[in-house]
């Protein structure tokens, strides 16, 4: 009929009834009709199955007319230290941050928040940061701004800083923590021994030799707190003593010394680093020079010695043994000397040897022929 207007209001809706832009009255699920010649009348229809108002002006709906909303509308509103943490039908749907307010239909879908007091502990129960971490896409990014979320693996330790001040140490385990109106930092170091490369020390000796160096160290946090307080970079402090230590092995001592006793440069290391290192919270487990590379012309000026020195050592052993025989040989000829018997038996062995070496022999006169031949007087 001409003017008048039907509208029907379903189970799952709400009607909010504006005439002339000014509130009404919220419709209820039914069937209405209105005379409305000069289209001065506008409902607008919402959903219950979106809890949330979102009707343009609503705050200031149930500020004018809080008898035609209260009984609707349920308003939440956040205090200066608070976060809301909204649960629509039990499932985690929003936050309200800090003196934020929302409202939500009454008859909708079951609405609770949950209240968060950010004057208190900075920390979350662990039922909750399992809540936090099973969001949706979502939700992922809102909770990375309003939360830390971290797991400390086993072997590992975590260090909260709050407000720049280290607040507690934690062991392996899940935890969260609120990061609104503070500054938060978890930080996880790592407990179990590590290893650290010291290479290509180029670096001189005592007799003023270069030689480059290579050095390998095994090392541990034993003071976490210490580690982060006492220096800026326990890494780099870590590496800084370990190449004092071995320029101060090296430059100590001559070439001779090194190449004489390697093996005791990394005691020497040890000795000079460790200490310092248990100031930064660090223990030192192991220190062990790798590599001594000499120049090259160094490398053959070095081999010329060597050779040098086994040449001289092979003509030394020559020469003794030359000494012992022809000391043997004067023994003989002495003992050869005294004894006409020994003599003659050192001329049939030597005839002997000749006789091997002949293919035929004339004998005249006899063997004493042969030996007046063969030995002349």
């Amino acid at each position: 009929m001409l003017g008048f207007e039907r509208v029907v209001v379903a189970d799952y809706q709400r009607g909010v009834q504006l005439r002339d832009g000014r509130l009404q009255e919220v419709l209820v699920p039914g069937v209405y009709t209105r005379f409305d010649p000069l289209n001065r009348v506008r409902v607008d229809l919402y959903d219950l199955n979106r809890p949330e108002i979102t009707v343009a002006r609503a705050d200031q709906y149930l500020r004018s007319s809080p008898e035609t909303m209260v009984d609707h509308v349920v308003e939440q509103r956040m205090g200066a230290h608070e976060l809301g943490l909204v649960r629509i039908d039990g499932k985690l749907a929003g936050f309200l941050t800090p003196s934020a307010k929302a409202l939500y239909w009454r008859d909708s879908l079951p609405v609770e928040v949950e209240r968060l007091d950010l004057s208190g502990e900075a920390s979350l129960s662990p039922k909750l940061v399992r809540e936090l971490l099973s969001v949706g896409s979502d939700l992922s990014r809102t909770v990375a701004g309003l939360f830390v979320l971290q797991e400390v693996p086993a072997g590992q330790v975590g260090l909260l800083r709050i407000d720049g001040r280290i607040d507690s140490v934690l062991q392996p385990g899940l935890y969260g923590f609120v990061r609104l109106q503070r500054q938060l930092v978890l930080e996880v170091l790592d407990l179990r021994v590590q290893s650290t490369e010291v290479s290509g020390q180029e670096i001189l000796t005592r007799d003023k030799v270069s030689l480059r160096a290579n050095l390998s160290a095994s090392w541990r946090i034993v003071d976490p707190v210490r580690a982060r307080t006492s220096v800026a970079d326990y890494a780099d402090a870590l590496y800084r003593e370990l190449q004092f230590g071995l320029r101060q092995a090296i430059g100590t001592r001559t070439l001779d010394a090194l190449l004489a006793n390697k093996g005791e440069l990394d005691q020497v290391v040890a000795d000079y680093a460790a200490p310092k290192l248990a100031g930064y919270g660090l223990e030192l487990m192991g220190v062990g020079i790798k590599d001594l590379i000499l120049p090259g012309e160094m490398k053959h000026l070095l081999n010329q010695v060597v050779e040098a020195e086994k040449q001289a050592a092979a003509n030394l052993i020559r020469r003794r043994e030359e000494t012992a025989a022809t000391r043997s040989l004067l023994n003989t000829a002495k003992l050869m000397e005294g004894s006409p018997v020994l003599m003659r038996l050192k001329e049939l062995e030597s005839l002997e040897k000749i006789v091997d070496k002949v293919g035929n022999l004339t004998v005249v006169g006899g063997l004493d022929g042969v030996l007046n031949q063969l030995l002349p007087k």
